[in-house]
């Protein structure tokens, strides 16, 4: 007898169980020994982890009474917004769960294909049972990190949240001054309420009541950002010295000149704490990679594949420019001089986000083997 997903009903020796997860419901699809090709789906509300663990509890009756044998699940879920609070429940309780890139499975490839939270818990059913068989690419399971380890990012991103804050009420300022002809006043500077005094429209006018009324509420909101900006790294700076008493590779990177605080806290918290088996998967990681298309004749690169995490794609590739400063007899930056020299100085964006590739797979040769990159400048 051949089940739904293409497997024999001989070959299960456990109960296999996707979630669909979402706010409002939880669709839990599962396939068990003795059912023939039969897939059982149970709706739960969305967030009652003691209504799925009881639904899968009488699952598991029900598959002992037909078979006359206990059989442990296997489940599958998607990471998504619910986060990893579903995984770390079920491991609590003792069953084996997977957390898989949603990205990763295979789909149609027609324009208008049909997609239903029926049809994805059979989907993950089908490549849960592939991945169990041991086909390789078949999805990419995640690394689930730790809640110390997804608790350390919560500083870094933050930080740059409120950063984007900042830069919005900051351009505001200067558009609305624009606006009045005013230009070259800078919202950062400590002086910006006795500067803001001073200031004249360009045909010779005061500021406006209810304009500048508007920029001092601006600049209000600014300052408190600005505070908060401060709070935040003040507690990045105390968690990244007591890391370089815990954890060596910190200690390493931050002896890297060019490589500040917040760049430290974004390679070890977003990237590095993590186990690679080789440079290639550091640079999919970081999204880095590149995406060739080949077919028959074709033969052409479509770019890198920014399948990775993003907030330490852009770090790399703002780092990769700061390298060039901060690091200017290193290989590596004499490798990039030469290569956009070769073209003329063209390509240099091109040619960063190669340097980016590199430099992230030797910061993770050096914190991980201790092998320092060649011409590189290190503190003391």
């Amino acid at each position: 007898m051949v089940s739904q997903a293409g497997i024999p009903q001989r070959e299960l020796g456990a109960i296999f169980a996707s979630i669909e997860l979402s706010k409002k419901t939880w669709l839990l699809t599962s396939m068990s020994p003795g059912a023939g090709e039969k897939l059982s789906r149970h709706i739960v509300a969305g967030g009652d982890i003691a209504a799925l663990f009881a639904q899968l509890n009488v699952l598991r009756r029900k598959t002992h009474d037909r078979t006359g044998r206990d059989y442990p699940f296997v489940i599958i879920e998607e990471a998504g917004l619910d986060g990893f609070w579903v995984h770390r429940s079920l491991i609590s309780e003792g069953y084996e769960s997977h957390v898989v890139d949603a990205a990763s499975i295979a789909t149609s490839r027609r324009k208008r294909r049909v997609k239903t939270d029926r049809l994805d818990g059979e989907s993950l059913i089908r490549a849960l049972l592939a991945f169990k068989r041991g086909e390789p690419r078949v999805c990419s399971m995640l690394r689930v990190p730790t809640p110390n380890e997804e608790d350390r990012r919560r500083i870094v991103r933050e930080r740059k949240v409120l950063m984007e804050e900042r830069i919005r009420h900051s351009n505001r300022i200067k558009g609305l001054l624009f606006s009045q002809g005013i230009t070259g006043y800078d919202p950062l500077r400590r002086d910006r309420h006795e500067q803001l005094e001073t200031l004249r429209t360009g045909d010779g006018r005061v500021l406006p009541l209810h304009m500048k009324r508007q920029v001092l509420r601006e600049l209000a909101r600014m300052g408190l950002l600005i505070e908060k900006i401060k709070d935040v790294e003040a507690e990045r700076d105390d968690m990244l010295a007591d890391e370089r008493q815990s954890a060596r590779e910190v200690a390493l990177l931050s002896k890297v000149i060019g490589i500040g605080p917040e760049f430290a806290a974004v390679l070890w918290g977003e990237g590095l704490f993590r186990r690679f088996d080789n440079r290639r998967q550091v640079a999919a990681y970081a999204g880095l990679a590149p995406t060739p298309w080949q077919s028959g004749s074709i033969d052409r690169e479509q770019g890198i594949g920014k399948s990775g995490n993003p907030r330490l794609r852009s770090t790399l590739l703002e780092m990769a420019w700061l390298w060039l400063r901060h690091q200017p007899a290193s290989t590596l930056s004499r490798w990039f001089n030469e290569r956009v020299a070769q073209n003329g100085g063209r390509f240099k964006k091109v040619m960063i986000t190669a340097l980016a590739r590199k430099l992230v797979v030797a910061l993770w040769k050096y914190a991980s083997a201790g092998v320092v990159i060649e011409g590189a400048v290190m503190r003391a």
